[in-house]
């Protein structure tokens, strides 16, 4: 009888096995894809950290919960506790745990209600990832075999790290990092045995058991779970008694806002939803802020509302601090990031031009630049001051932020290759064509952003530093210069060396040790006050209008950036780049340790005979020569041409020679030149100045050097005449310099006679629109002669 049975059964096997096949076909396959491909979609805070991972800042999720990304390592307290509350068998089961889905059984019968739910780590897993699906028979069942799926896809590991992400802890909290941030104001890593235990347990019933209520028995269960790990041996008896005694934390603490602007650029980068681990180092980011909190305390006196600061790492260029604007209120704009924003750049480019032109042999640090009135091509620079010195050194220039002596340096040097070195240092602001900006961009005519400009800065002390690091004659690279770095993650990649760099070694250093100097005159006004016995190379900047107000600092360990103003771009008074930036530069360098200066790059240099009074390599005329270790480029620097030979009467008073003097009478001296206009604004300022005596009476005047020069108008100038606010027309002011301070000068405009001058050269005329031709003739007979464009008034 058994054996029919057999029979029959395997004839019916064998006449279904077709469809049997296909069944369990059906379901291996359905079994395979029960698990989704991604467990979680759900939206991720933005976390950003500093170096050590600690929290600086972070964003709240989009569905309104404090969500932080996923972590891979789950801290072991928190392990132990929560394996021993939640699934002691979880590394020995493969997704469900038949003893406890048996005890659980056993005590929900005994309680006539469900008491337990016997659920592995790996089946809560499934039930948070499968959201609003409704607890009953069924959809455990699901989760059982969706448990099992998971142990095939995911290591213990894995799980257990997804289920710490994803686990509610209570209110809008959700995950093990923002629990521990939310309640204990720290990374998960520092929690004690009390505070694991009590995370531990939260997950089990977040809506009943949390800090908001049932708050005793929150803590008995606490308890309860530290009896139990002491019990098996994680910590003995004398820290049971401590972790007993330690208090439920109370209502959620704030997440700490460091850098918060820095969270905001990172997330505009493409860093959304992600753990941002950065190079922010928290103590000087959090002193960072409160210095320029303190400071905007005095500033917002003068209605001035924002500031930021980014402080750099030049080694690295890894971003320490990071402060993109000060907390004046919603209404004063301090959403704005301004590290990122554009603003005019004032002065601040200068430096970048006086290295370039050292770099290019076309200038030294105690050149004489001239510093005189200047109109090009309808552009009129002036100085911050609205005087002029006639000549002036390029350094002092430089240090006293001098506009007139820059523009005159950038049309030698060209604005289209200043333009294209601007851009390969790192400024990004620079879209529009070199011809755009014009000889305005050394002096604000163009934008650029405290990011861009603190890197330039920072890359040029890399570079410095770097060329004692690179051996034999290969000593750059390209690298050296980049933009800051904010991740801790990123690396630069060392390419080939290069014989060059865009800026050389030893011009960096003579423009940073320029830039050393303390004495700020001019623009610079309180330069007094930072007086520090830390060596710094700074320049400040100052925009038109009084809008914004630049400090960039350098040593051999930091750049720091510093910008003030308003963030909508309303000018205030004495917002200028010392008064109101500098004080906050010295005070950010005062908070930092491990400052070094540079060193000399003497390989770089060669030693130059330099002109002690004109700053140009030294001639046989010069009386007084400098040996300085300069640029090698030094050498294609044109000689001292301020130097002339003259020939004078025995009491030195007059000019002759061997025309109208005995060659025994005359004595052959060097004399300091300048040119008449640069002449007649230098010797007011310099009273060592000494002018060329003149010719005696009876020596007519051989020489081509002129004793006077037109300031107003230049040779082929186009001149507008405006009218006055009544209607007529206004004059222009035609002036000249003279040598010779008794000289009276006659002016002539189209061959008609205008008027004479005697001392101050000044003349006012009425000129109809269209060409005219000045002459000016001394009364000596010697004549200049200028042709000038009156634009018509229509």
């Amino acid at each position: 009888m058994q054996g029919v049975r057999q029979g029959r059964l395997v004839k019916f096997l064998r006449a279904q096995w077709r469809w049997l096949t296909t069944v369990l076909a059906m379901l291996l396959m359905a079994y395979y894809f029960i698990l989704p491909s991604v467990l979680f979609s759900d939206p991720y805070s933005t976390v950003l950290e500093d170096r050590q991972g600690n929290l600086l800042s972070a964003s709240i999720a989009k569905d309104g919960q404090w969500r932080f990304p996923p972590s891979p390592e789950v801290p072991d307290k928190f392990k132990q506790a929560l394996l021993l509350f939640e699934d002691k068998r979880f590394y020995t089961h493969t997704g469900v745990d038949i003893r406890s889905m048996a005890r659980a059984l056993r005590q929900n019968i005994q309680a006539g209600k469900v008491v337990s739910g016997g659920s592995t780590l790996s089946m809560q897993l499934i039930r948070l990832s499968r959201k609003n699906k409704t607890r009953n028979l069924w959809q455990k069942i699901v989760e059982m075999v969706m448990a099992t799926r998971l142990e095939w896809s995911y290591s213990k590991n894995e799980i257990l790290s997804m289920y710490t992400s994803h686990a509610p802890f209570g209110g809008n909290v959700v995950g093990l990092e923002a629990a521990c941030w939310r309640y204990y104001g720290r990374t998960s890593q520092e929690l004690s045995w009390a505070e694991a235990a009590t995370l531990a347990v939260l997950p089990n019933n977040p809506g009943m058991i949390n800090l908001a209520r049932n708050r005793p028995l929150l803590k008995e269960k606490r308890n309860r779970l530290l009896k139990r790990l002491a019990a098996v041996g994680h910590f003995d008896s004398l820290a049971l008694s401590l972790a007993l005694q330690e208090e439920i934390p109370g209502a959620p603490l704030p997440l700490p806002r460091h850098a918060t602007h820095l969270l905001d650029f990172a997330t505009r980068s493409g860093y959304r939803q992600q753990r941002i681990v950065s190079t922010i180092q928290t103590d000087i980011q959090v002193r960072a802020e409160q210095v320029l909190w303190q400071h905007y305390e005095r500033l917002k006196s003068n209605q001035i509302h924002n500031a930021a600061a980014l402080i750099l790492e030049v080694a690295t260029g890894n971003v320490l601090g990071y402060v993109g604007n000060v907390p004046s209120g919603h209404d004063h704009q301090e959403q704005v990031d301004v590290i990122q924003a554009p603003r005019s750049t004032g002065s601040i480019l200068k430096p970048f031009l006086f290295a370039a032109m050292m770099d290019e042999g076309k200038l030294t640090p105690g050149m004489l630049v001239a510093d005189v009135p200047t109109i090009i091509q309808g552009f009129a620079p002036q100085n911050f001051s609205k005087t002029f010195d006639g000549a002036v050194p390029a350094r002092e220039a430089l240090i006293r932020s001098l506009n007139i002596p820059a523009v005159l340096e950038l049309r030698e040097y060209r604005y289209e290759k200043f333009h294209s070195l601007l851009k390969n240092l790192g400024l990004t602001t620079l879209t529009q064509p070199a011809d755009h900006y014009g000889l305005t961009l050394i002096t604000g005519g163009a934008e650029g952003t405290l990011w861009d400009i603190t890197g330039a800065y920072a890359s040029m002390a890399r570079t410095l530093n770097r060329y004692f690091t690179y051996p034999g004659k290969r000593r750059y690279t390209p690298t050296d210069f980049h933009a800051p770095v904010y991740l801790l993650a990123d690396s630069l990649q060392v390419v080939d060396l290069q014989e060059n760099s865009f800026l050389s070694a030893s011009s960096i250093y003579h423009t940073f040790e320029t830039l050393k100097e303390v004495y700020r005159p001019g623009e610079e006004t309180g330069w007094q006050h930072f007086e520090t016995s830390k060596k710094i190379a700074w320049k400040t900047g100052t925009s038109f209008g009084f809008r914004d107000g630049w400090a960039v600092g350098v040593n051999g360990a930091y750049a720091i950036g510093v910008w003030v103003g308003n963030a909508d771009g309303e000018g205030r008074p004495h917002l200028t780049g010392t008064e109101a930036a500098a004080p906050i530069l010295f005070d950010l360098f005062s908070i930092l340790p491990g400052q070094q200066w540079f060193h000399q790059p003497v390989a770089d240099m060669q030693t130059f005979a330099i002109c002690s009074h004109s700053g140009h390599p030294a001639t046989n005329l010069c009386e007084k020569t400098d040996t300085l270790l300069l640029p090698r480029s030094t050498a294609f620097v044109s000689a001292c041409s301020y130097h002339k030979r003259f020939f004078l009467t025995t009491d030195g008073k007059h000019r002759v020679h061997s025309n109208c003097e005995s060659p025994e009478k005359m004595k052959a001296v060097s004399w300091f030149v300048l040119p008449p206009v640069q002449e007649y604004y230098f010797k007011s300022k310099s009273m060592s100045y000494q002018p060329v005596p003149p010719y005696r009476y009876d020596c007519e005047n051989p020489t081509a050097i002129s004793s006077m020069e037109l300031i107003y108008p230049r040779p082929s100038a186009s001149v507008f005449v405006p009218r006055l606010l009544d209607g007529t027309e206004s004059s222009v002011v035609l002036q000249a310099a003279h040598r010779n301070s008794e000289s009276r000068m006659y002016w002539h405009v189209d061959d008609t006679y205008v008027g004479s001058t005697y001392r101050t050269h000044k003349l006012s005329i009425h000129p109809s629109p269209g060409k005219h031709m000045l002459v000016l003739v001394d009364d000596s007979g010697e004549s200049i002669q200028v042709n000038f464009t009156v634009i018509d008034r229509q």
